[in-house]
């Protein structure tokens, strides 16, 4: 069974935290490799900035959801968020992703924890973003919501929405694969929204600092729209008998495993809901359990005496089991709640009132009633 957390190490090598020659000696050889990777994603950036590269215009509208670093920024629920607001309308939407990680045929990651928020709105993977929003819309789409969609600019959009992380909102500023930055900071000021996600991880004064620094970055043109949110779990999920209240885990002892991009803050919503935490195990991102993987966790979590294993539902859609061993095992399911720090909701409000306007006025709607989309969705 691999154990190697490697999204923990990585960033523990690209920060440096990790020390000795050895670890040097690697942030030397990946700031060189970073340099060619800087010159073109900067080349291409330009390249459309000033139209030498041509943009395809969807025939519907086209809602962005990206981010600026690699790694886990909560993407996951803005997308549920956004989807249950535009259906909540009256408008059906698609989510329109690339599919990463996913064998040919199968599901990704990030689609089967959709399926299972949002079993209503379907999912189109396609490397070609182009032709998945085209071919949602040919299904009868309304809307496109374009998942980790803000490096892709050969697809317009309506509305980009970039997902920065309060917990490491920086990504070690630099570059990719020295730093976890997929394009340099100042690339934000392409973006209509700033969602600072896991806003309430940092305290009021973190939060003013990191919009402050993004702002620099941005050359005083940050977003016109700054949004603060909070992730809040809602409940405890099994993979077949539906959901415990999160109760449960007040006082239990709990064993949990992830493989997802930001493991901290999963441990994190365990520790602050009352959980006895016996033990964490993290794994690679997108990781895939095996047999031999699911009985080391069970045989882990026996010897810990633990009453319960949790993970993520990105980790459940994966093992699809309701027990490890003789112990039951629930993800914690989160959602996204908006806050009232940072810019009015009204803002965000009115830039995706802009944005659905077509698809509105298709519908044969009132336009000023797209306003109840950004109430607080059941």
């Amino acid at each position: 069974m691999t154990l190697l957390p490697d999204a923990e190490t990585f960033k523990r090598l690209v920060d440096g935290t990790a020390r000795g020659v050895g670890p040097t000696a690697t942030r030397l050889a990946l700031a060189g490799i970073s340099v060619p990777y800087g010159l073109a994603i900067g080349c291409r950036n330009a390249a459309y900035d000033h139209g030498l590269l041509p943009t395809a215009r969807a025939p519907v509208p086209v809602v962005s959801v990206g981010n600026l670093t690699l790694g886990g920024t909560g993407k996951t629920p803005l997308v549920a968020w956004l989807a249950r607001a535009v259906t909540a309308r009256g408008l059906q939407p698609a989510i329109v992703s690339r599919g990463y990680g996913a064998a040919r045929g199968e599901r990704s990651d990030e689609a089967a924890e959709l399926a299972i928020l949002l079993p209503e709105v379907p999912h189109v993977a396609n490397r070609d973003r182009v032709a998945g929003v085209r071919a949602a819309a040919a299904a009868g789409a309304a809307v496109a919501l374009l998942d980790d969609g803000f490096q892709h600019r050969r697809l317009a959009r309506d509305l980009d929405i970039v997902a920065v992380d309060a917990t490491d909102p920086f990504g070690g500023d630099r570059l990719f694969p020295r730093g976890l930055l997929r394009e340099p900071l100042s690339g934000l000021a392409r973006a209509g929204v700033v969602v600072l996600t896991r806003a309430t991880a940092v305290d009021a004064q973190r939060r003013s600092e990191i919009r402050r620094r993004l702002q620099v970055a941005c050359g005083g043109r940050l977003p016109p729209v700054w949004v603060e949110a909070a992730h809040r779990p809602v409940h405890l999920r099994s993979a077949t008998s539906g959901t415990q209240p999160l109760e449960r885990l007040v006082g239990a002892r709990v064993a949990a495993f992830a493989g997802i991009g930001n493991p901290g803050a999963f441990r994190t919503s365990l520790a602050t809901h009352g959980a006895e935490l016996v033990g964490f195990r993290p794994f690679p991102d997108h990781h895939t359990y095996g047999p031999t993987d699911l009985q080391s966790i069970g045989d882990w979590a026996t010897g810990l005496r633990a009453d319960l294993v949790i993970t993520t539902l990105k980790d459940l859609v994966k093992v699809r089991a309701d027990r490890l061993g003789d112990i039951p095992l629930f993800a914690m399911e989160i959602a996204l709640e908006l806050l009232p720090d940072g810019d009015s909701a009204a803002s965000l409000e009115a830039l995706l009132t802009a944005a659905l306007e077509p698809a509105v006025l298709r519908a044969g709607q009132p336009v000023g009633t797209v306003r109840s989309l950004c109430k607080e969705p059941a």
